[in-house]
């Protein structure tokens, strides 16, 4: 199957900026983070220095970490000493915690993603000096420099799916290089610079950043608006990704989840516009019959089983990850490790290797039969998804969840369908808002979602919150711990109150 290269030529040690997918990165992107400055004291013919402002962000981290496997000098800062820190500065990497224009080295690109205000004292400063500032999907880019680029994007699934291509390519010989916004446990991170020529890159829609790549392959699992603080309309949401598609080589192919209408819609138009596409999905669950189909699909609280079939290609597989949804984002990887040339059966083999990715519904204790798990579950649909996986998880114990929202913007446009999603939980506890990027805003806060909850309870602090809810889940029960902020440090206070009440007896 011929899935041609990016255009990708240079060394990112040596180049400019023009070394990225497509167009040059110094100008790229929706960000309005580009700076067309030539950056800093920079002598031809050296290696380019990095400065990640915001280094222990998820999708930072990753790219930090390969541009520091190509050999290139790379520093960072950021407000806390995160998890991330220590693995960092192991590969090399100097860490600043606290933010300080003497962090800057003057020579370097400056990175930054959409969460780093102008106000920055780095930024600001960086920019004082002229030096060259990029979105941290243009450095993406230049670590990518060459390779056979596989964008995966949606507003839900694009971790555990890219995880599960990256590592089913590792398992079928490929070692391709990846850029994940989430630690893969058989790897220890969510970035790795193989000797392969694919590259496998989690690529964000929230603000329209993944438009700086040129795939050689995008996946597509959803196209269900989002990040509406950015787009404001679904129509713009969806319009972004008809720009992501006209990003790819010439000759490239579209993937997408037919289950899903959006992603649907965005496949029949590129069928009109002259792109190879395939789709996949469980066949009753689509519009039409996908590409490649997903059926005989049995689930079970230790995994779960499905055929897939591409024209007269037929594969088993048998994941040792439980959910439906697990199921539909192994057939998206399976279909691009096929298109990339992996051998059909062999690619659905190391898919049963996959165990999941970190804060992807991950169980982080259990005592005395209960069990608590945690997961990055931030819109109402992954909400709906992870709580369907906690009951099949569950059994016939009770289900407990203690959901932190994210961001004032999504709570007020989507409280009662966080309302409609939570209720398919037994017992549920809502914290406060994590703020993230935004600023809090009068009038929006949790009780948004509970008042449309009876019976859940609206608990502050998320510690308390956890707490109350280790306390409301019942023998054999199930708690989930969910939301994209810092509700993840939590599962400790779970596990410390059930062990204090086995302690009462």
């Amino acid at each position: 199957m011929d899935t041609r290269t990016s255009h990708t030529t240079g060394d990112p040690r040596t180049e400019g900026l023009g070394t990225g997918p497509g167009k040059d990165p110094a100008h790229a992107g929706t960000s309005g983070r580009g700076s067309a400055a030539t950056g800093g004291d920079h002598v031809p013919g050296t290696p380019r220095a990095f400065h990640f402002i915001g280094i222990g962000g998820a999708g930072m981290s990753v790219v930090a970490e390969l541009l520091a496997d190509r050999g290139l000098p790379v520093s960072g800062s950021d407000t806390a000493a995160s998890p991330v820190v220590a693995p960092l500065r192991g590969l090399g990497i100097t860490v600043h915690v606290g933010h300080d224009p003497a962090n800057v080295p003057p020579e370097a690109i400056v990175v930054v993603s959409s969460a780093i205000r102008d106000s920055n004292v780095e930024l600001a400063a960086a920019r004082a000096r002229g030096q060259q500032v990029i979105h941290r999907s243009q450095a993406l880019a230049l670590a990518a420099a060459g390779m056979r680029f596989v964008a995966v994007a949606g507003a839900h699934g694009k971790t555990t799916t890219s995880a599960m291509l990256a590592l089913a390519l590792q398992g079928v010989g490929m070692d391709p290089s990846a850029a994940i916004g989430g630690v893969i446990p058989e790897l220890g991170t969510g970035a790795h610079l193989g000797s392969g020529d694919v590259f496998v890159a989690e690529a964000d829609e929230s603000d329209g950043s993944f438009l700086n790549y040129t795939p050689s392959i995008e996946l597509v699992t959803n196209v269900e608006p989002d990040h509406l603080d950015h787009y404001r309309t679904r129509e713009a949401f969806e319009q972004v990704f008809v720009e992501f598609v006209e990003r790819l080589v010439p000759g490239g192919l579209l993937v997408c989840c037919a289950e899903d209408q959006g992603a649907a819609r965005l496949a029949a138009a590129a069928r009109l516009q002259g792109h190879r596409v395939l789709t996949y999905g469980r066949p009753e669950k689509c519009g039409s019959r996908p590409d490649v189909g997903v059926e005989d699909v049995v689930e079970g609280p230790q995994g779960s089983t499905a055929r897939l079939t591409l024209g007269g290609v037929r594969a088993d597989l048998v994941l040792e990850v439980p959910g439906w949804q697990n199921v539909v984002n192994a057939a998206g990887a399976w279909t691009v490790g096929v298109e990339l040339g992996g051998d059909p059966a062999a690619m659905a083999a190391a898919l049963a290797h996959f165990r999941g990715a970190e804060r992807r519904f991950q169980l982080r204790g259990e005592v005395g039969g209960r069990r608590v798990f945690d997961d990055y579950a931030h819109h109402p649909t992954e909400v709906a998804a992870a709580l369907a996986e906690a009951r099949v998880v569950a059994g016939q114990g009770p289900v407990t969840v203690v959901f932190q929202p994210h961001l004032f913007s999504r709570t007020k446009a989507f409280a009662e369908r966080f309302a409609r999603a939570l209720s398919a939980a037994d017992a549920v506890v809502v914290t406060d808002i994590y703020a993230a990027r935004e600023d809090p805003v009068p009038g929006i806060d949790s009780s948004l979602i509970t008042r449309h909850l009876p019976g859940s309870h609206l608990v502050p602090d998320m510690h308390e919150a956890a707490r109350v809810g280790a306390r409301l889940t019942g023998p054999g029960g199930v708690l989930v711990t969910m939301g994209a902020g810092s509700i993840t440090h939590t599962a400790a206070d779970v596990v410390e109150e059930w062990r204090r009440e086995e302690t009462r007896g």
